[in-house]
């Protein structure tokens, strides 16, 4: 089978495209016929030796696919590794078909960074109506959804962007501010489009980021955190934590594969969003599997606004 394979942590430039020995099927798995493989930040911290698990050399990255089983059915599928490739073995427990209204590029944004988004909100932050939650990278794929999911809720949503264009697809996806991710003193600038402290944050940029927007949070706020985009994981200060009574939850989606429903219910809500015409999934960026090295570059180089992905068939 045709697939991308590293022999070396590196740079954009070790994904290679190689034929691979097509994947083994372990009990409980299907075999998925690739159509579009999800990029993921994730991916970027495997590629570069910072990902939250170890792998093993050679190995084929990607961590969501969208395809056909062998049954000829529409699915899309999270995996452990392996998606970037004609073929994979994914776990039947986090597998689940596509309605014939969702489109395969819908379905795949729904997948990993829809599950991440619906999880974020309403699993570790328990997102209601009442709440004020910034939101960062509010145009990317997870925090572009995470807009929209928190909004039709009922919450006020303060979104980040980097750029003039992106803030602009923020607001319309339901933003009731966005502001600047860049700014010298990021704690002000969202407490001012706020006007006051936040009730909850989606943090993944780690470093200094992690720390200014924990200064926005009132006291009982709470901060869910996917990710380190920059490269250094933030810490929360515990004196900070204690003194206003904040919570600080991470939330790392592997965790969920295998708990019963807990996928299969937010997909499905999901689906029924897209459906209704209440959620919508921005994919614009697709690039051909031999070209993961230049959807890598894109990615790091936050020129990618909604999900991205690889067309493999």
């Amino acid at each position: 089978m045709r697939a991308i394979v590293m022999k070396a942590i590196g740079g954009p430039e070790v994904l290679q495209a190689a034929d691979a020995p097509e994947p083994q099927l372990p009990r409980a798995h299907r075999m998925i016929h690739v159509r579009k493989a999800g990029i993921n930040f994730a991916d970027v911290h495997v590629r570069t030796g910072t990902y939250l698990a170890d792998i093993e050399l050679p190995y084929v990255p990607g961590n969501e696919v969208m395809g056909m089983d062998d049954q000829g059915r529409r699915v899309v599928a999270l995996t452990r590794g392996g998606g970037y490739a004609s073929q994979v073995a994914a776990h039947r427990m986090t597998t689940w078909p596509v309605p014939d209204e969702v489109t395969d590029e819908q379905a795949l944004a729904l997948t990993l960074q829809g599950n991440t988004a619906w999880h974020l909100l309403y699993t570790c932050i328990g997102l209601t109506p009442s709440d004020t939650v910034v939101i960062s990278a509010a145009a990317g794929g997870v925090g572009s959804l995470a807009v929209q999911l928190a909004a039709h809720t009922g919450a006020r949503v303060i979104g980040l962007a980097s750029t003039p264009e992106r803030r602009t697809l923020a607001s319309e996806l339901g933003a009731a501010a966005v502001i600047d991710s860049r700014s010298d003193d990021l704690t002000q600038a969202v407490l001012d489009a706020a006007g006051g402290p936040v009730t909850a944050v989606l943090e993944m940029t780690g470093g200094r980021v992690h720390e200014q927007l924990l200064a926005t949070l009132a006291p009982l706020g709470r901060m869910a955190v996917y990710g380190y985009a920059d490269g250094t994981p933030g810490t929360a200060p515990g004196r900070m934590v204690l003194e206003r009574s904040l919570t600080v939850r991470g939330l790392w989606l592997p965790h969920l594969y295998p708990v019963r429903g807990a996928l299969s219910e937010s997909m499905t809500a999901l689906y029924n969003l897209v459906v209704a015409g209440q959620l919508r999934a921005i994919t614009a960026h697709q690039w051909p599997l031999d070209q993961a090295a230049d959807a890598h570059r894109a990615l790091e180089a936050r020129n990618i606004t909604g999900k991205a992905m690889l067309h493999v068939d």
